[in-house]
């Protein structure tokens, strides 16, 4: 059941990155990666911590690109991974984070729009992104569908 469950359940990019941590904390590597990771850990939210002790929140793109059509990229899995670099720094800050639709490409395709908060200030940071869904509809619309698709 455990062999099938993991197999099925998760998809070939969350195995691959299950693997890629497992072999990082393996013998050998803990020092050359884990322990620096550590460290670079700190620096990131030490950054974080001081920032967020002038403003409330912080806005940034969820995503270096727009999102991909389903499927476009799955055999890259560089391109799958840098795809949600930016969303890592809440998670290596350890403050909450949510990503909002904010807008579309000329194709069609959704954008997103992050905002993170203080650590334990959940409130304000769906407070905010209720605010901003008040005063924008792009939750609501729906991205275009290729032409192959409409057809």
């Amino acid at each position: 059941m455990y062999c099938r469950t993991r197999g099925e359940g998760f998809g070939d990019e969350v195995k691959r990155r299950i693997m890629l941590g497992t072999h990082v904390l393996s013998s050998g590597y803990y020092d050359a990666y884990y322990l620096k990771a550590a460290r670079v850990r700190r620096l990131i939210k030490d950054d974080f911590d001081r920032a967020l002790g002038e403003v409330d929140l912080i806005f940034a793109p969820t995503s270096p690109t727009a999102a991909f059509r389903i499927g476009e990229k799955t055999g890259d899995p560089l391109a799958m991974y840098l795809s949600d670099i930016f969303t890592i720094s809440a998670n290596l800050a350890g403050v909450p984070g949510l990503s909002v639709p904010c807008g579309f490409t000329p194709e069609g395709l959704p954008v997103g729009l992050q905002l993170m908060g203080r650590p334990w200030d959940e409130g304000r940071l769906l407070a905010a992104a209720g605010a901003y869904q008040q005063v924008t509809d792009w939750h609501t619309r729906r991205p275009r569908l290729p032409e192959a698709a409409r057809a």
